[in-house]
């Protein structure tokens, strides 16, 4: 896993941590909100069982004489704006709740895409077949040679030339036999080159400088 991968699991794991807090201070003024608006009914059923919505007014009109009229009409009005306040909160908890659960689900699809691609990895290095081991080394080209011509590069890693490869290898003479029977004619040459195998044709060609190749190979020490 890469810092940067790292990073932005760590900030993640802050922001829900964050809104899980946000959270549980919103259920705490809820239950806060609720003990009130309870507290408040219980003074109304202490004025002879009175609601919310029983007149304060006798049959003849006048003000009753058997309850604490200003204490109803305070808890009546103090349970509305905490109904109200109750209502708006339980709007801000579902909203925290939603992002959270958002939150929540774009972690889950983020960590099974990671695993996926882990998976993925792991397979496609287990299916790679191992690279053939090679036998020489290109130490030097040059310019203008049927080496050169034939796409060959410094540092190639030879695998196989013509009839040549890591088993049936002894010397540099080996390759030299096969140069020498196959001038003119073009060579299988396979090589590794940064991690990667790519097939050559090589033909073994006089030209105007040394030799019939125009290059130079070391064996390799295994």
């Amino acid at each position: 896993m890469s810092s940067e991968e790292v990073r932005h699991r760590a900030e993640s794991s802050e922001a829900r941590a964050a809104a899980v807090s946000d959270i549980q201070e919103l259920m705490r003024r809820k239950e806060e909100i609720e003990a009130q608006i309870k507290a408040n009914y219980d003074v109304l059923e202490s004025q002879k069982g009175i609601g919310m919505n029983e007149p304060l007014v006798d049959c003849e009109g006048y003000p009753r004489a058997d309850v604490d009229l200003y204490q109803v009409r305070t808890a009546r009005h103090n349970i509305i704006c905490l109904q109200n306040d109750h209502k708006a909160l339980m709007k801000q908890v579902e909203e925290a709740l939603h992002q959270l659960h958002a939150r929540d689900k774009e972690k889950q699809a983020r960590d099974m895409a990671e695993a996926r691609e882990e998976a993925m990895n792991r397979r496609l290095a287990s299916d790679s077949p191992a690279l053939p081991k090679a036998f020489a080394r290109v130490n030097s080209i040059s310019p203008g040679s049927p080496a050169s011509i034939a796409g060959l590069q410094v540092d190639d890693e030879i695998v196989e030339f013509g009839s040549v490869n890591t088993q049936n290898f002894q010397s540099l003479q080996n390759v030299g036999s096969v140069v020498q029977h196959s001038e003119g004619k073009p060579l299988n040459v396979m090589v590794i080159r940064r991690g990667e195998k790519h097939q050559l044709r090589l033909t073994p060609t006089r030209w105007a400088g040394k030799g019939l190749l125009g290059c130079n190979i070391t064996p390799l020490q295994r």
